[in-house]
């Protein structure tokens, strides 16, 4: 089995440290982490992830514009795009889901939570 590439999007270290932990648990995971949107679609050159996770409020580039600039992208409009907030705000869910994400995240995350999304996406 190769690898699993996961990004993670997200300004705030802690959170970016309890989401690395939980994919730690997945056997061949690779992590890596962007500050904000701008960062992430640097780290996307070149690069294949098989799962983003991305915070909606972000400075520089915040996670709806990201997403929308990730599904502009025909070699990646497929890849799994999992947003996170600390809203549980229905438009935001909304706008985020319409703009391509695949499944939402709302913040304290929950580990359980989070592993179930991920195999469900990756066995798509």
């Amino acid at each position: 089995m190769s690898d699993i590439n996961f990004l993670i999007v997200e300004d705030s270290p802690t959170m970016r440290q309890l989401i690395t932990f939980a994919l730690k648990r997945i056997q061949k995971a690779k992590v890596v982490e962007a500050t904000d949107g701008v960062d992430a679609l640097k780290k996307m050159v070149g690069q294949n992830f098989d799962m983003l996770f991305v915070d909606i409020n972000m400075p520089v580039m915040d996670g709806l514009k990201f997403v929308s600039l990730v599904r502009a992208d025909p070699a990646k409009k497929d890849v799994p795009i999992i947003m996170i907030t600390t809203e549980g705000a229905e438009e935001d869910r909304k706008r985020a889901l319409s703009l391509g994400a695949s499944a939402y995240l709302t913040k304290p995350i929950l580990i359980q939570e989070l592993l179930q999304i991920v195999s469900q996406h990756l066995k798509q």
